[in-house]
């Protein structure tokens, strides 16, 4: 008789417990941006969402962190779509997105006040919602000259203070200009960049969520 109720207790501790697995997350992040978030050629489950959620469940967060970023896309594609990539949130009200875009718009040469303005509108309309935001600067190739360099990167930061939102300076920080931790194209990080950029990222990420 023993016997029996041990199976039963153990088999009830194990339902629970994959119960308590496959609870769905009670939060949600979505993730706006380029081919640097979208996960260009990097395997399934290689991307920076993908790889960030596993990351805030590591240390105890539980957040559901939605890839809604398109490879190719510039800062006025960003912006086309916000209001459909936040709505795909039930409620249309994430708890954070990270908005990373701009590194199109320098390599095909836009100019800066154009980058600048579409940031701004897509921030306006997620704080319109109250939608935290973090947004996450991106640099100038240097082949664009000095003066556009200046102007380009400068902009991020200069949005950070005007809309008082989270600011992650560089999203390539320790990953750019690193052959080994990008892909042969050297320009997109590889799943070794993908983990130095989460690691750096990653405490501003906990941050915005309310340090949970």
């Amino acid at each position: 008789m023993m016997k029996y109720l041990w199976i039963a207790v153990l088999w009830l501790a194990t339902g629970l417990a994959l119960a308590g697995g496959t609870e769905p997350a009670s939060r949600t992040i979505v993730v706006m941006g380029d081919s640097l978030s979208a996960g260009y050629n990097l395997p399934p489950g290689a991307a920076f969402p993908a790889r960030l959620e596993i990351w805030l469940a590591a240390k105890g967060t539980s957040v559901e962190v939605v890839n809604a970023a398109v490879s190719g896309d510039t800062s006025s594609g960003g912006l086309a779509r916000v209001e459909w990539s936040i709505s795909e949130h039930p409620g249309g009200s994430p708890d954070l997105v990270i908005v990373e875009f701009g590194g199109n718009d320098a390599l095909r040469g836009f100019e800066p006040s154009l980058t600048r303005s579409n940031l701004a509108r897509i921030i306006e309309i997620l704080k319109e919602r109250q939608i935290p935001v973090l947004l996450a600067g991106m640099r100038a190739p240097p082949n664009m000259g000095r003066e556009y360099e200046a102007e380009f990167n400068g902009l991020y930061p200069e949005l950070a203070k005007e809309y008082g939102v989270y600011f992650y300076p560089f999203f390539l920080e320790g990953v750019a200009a690193i052959p080994a931790l990008n892909l042969s194209d050297g320009i997109h990080p590889n799943e070794k960049g993908i983990g130095v950029i989460i690691e750096n990222i990653g405490p501003l990420v906990l941050e915005a969520l309310g340090g949970e």
